[in-house]
């Protein structure tokens, strides 16, 4: 067996025991795109598929980041270890993560039992990189029960988290746009579970009805889960306990009528597709050094081709 086998095979037997070290050493690897990290997935692969993945998503100044810690609390206050991956905006030339999040978290930085990284968006639109299920993979093989995916929150692409989430919070607060807002977006269509955060502001009790009003309109099957429309106050604490009950609830639901399996699978399949891609534009890019592409390119400019003949001589 080569050594490079025998430290990531340590890797991961650490981080399965639940070491934070080692988690997040694996969690760089992913974000690094390293060499060790086809081995290092393999030999996740069967400890992972345990942990409640939740999604946390919104637009920038709902409190996201204080619900988030606030969860945390309510979620150790019951037993359960909890990983957070929080992605941040970050550069799309340095890729540098922006930490206000892991900041507005430091209360839980000293519990052995939550793990927190901020994980740079890297300039990708939607704020979820194709890395985002892989460190997934880490922290559900690293025993953690829960796993809080925070997003950037950046409009429409928004829509992503719940293509990767068990389950998908949609946070919303007073004068940010009020419920209509939430149609603009389309988060309308994403939610398990809807939560009107500074619920103590003027203007609350308005966006909790019309989130109500519109979820009601939306077409669902007679026994298909019906969103619950939830109030907090994150800074005191106060519908922390509802919302926890509420992403529980909707995970036995859909644990029970097949819904959990057929999310994970749809998460599967865009994670192979995704590394597929990458793959196939790293390939692309070699051509795009040499004389290859170029002289398709020119033949289909000069119309001597057509692009899905060229195409076809890539694939």
């Amino acid at each position: 067996m080569s050594r490079r086998t025998d430290t990531v095979d340590d890797l991961v037997a650490r981080a399965c025991q639940g070491q934070a070290r080692a988690i997040g050493r694996l969690i760089s690897l992913v974000e690094d795109d390293s060499p060790l990290l086809r081995e290092a997935m393999a030999a996740l692969a069967p400890h992972a598929g345990r942990a409640q993945v939740v999604g946390l998503t919104g637009a920038p100044g709902v409190g996201k980041s204080t619900s988030t810690s606030a969860l945390i609390g309510e979620y150790r206050r019951r037993g359960r270890r909890v990983g957070v991956l929080a992605v941040d905006p970050s550069s799309p030339f340095s890729g540098g993560a922006l930490l206000g999040d892991r900041i507005r978290m430091s209360e839980h930085a000293t519990d052995p039992d939550v793990f927190i990284r901020s994980t740079a968006a890297r300039g990708h639109l939607g704020g979820l990189t194709w890395a985002t299920p892989q460190a997934l993979r880490v922290l559900d093989a690293g025993g953690f029960d829960v796993v809080l995916v925070e997003t950037v929150g950046v409009g429409q692409s928004e829509v992503e988290i719940a293509r990767l989430a068990d389950t998908t919070a949609v946070l919303l607060a007073p004068g940010m746009g009020d419920g209509i807002q939430a149609a603009k977006a389309g988060l309308l269509e994403i939610g398990d579970v809807y939560v009107v955060n500074k619920a103590d502001r003027d203007g609350a009790d308005k966006v909790r009805r019309d989130l109500r009003t519109m979820l009601s309109h939306a077409e669902r099957a007679a026994d298909a889960w019906r969103p619950p429309v939830l109030r907090l106050v994150a800074t005191e604490g106060t519908g922390v306990a509802e919302v926890v009950d509420a992403l529980d609830e909707h995970h036995a639901r859909s644990a029970d009528d097949g819904t959990l399996a057929r999310r994970r699978t749809r998460r599967a399949r865009d994670e192979i597709e995704a590394i597929a891609l990458t793959a196939m534009r790293a390939r692309w890019g070699d051509l795009g050094d040499g004389a290859k592409l170029d002289g398709l390119a020119a033949d289909v400019a000069a119309g001597r081709s057509d692009p899905y003949a060229a195409a076809d001589t890539l694939l």
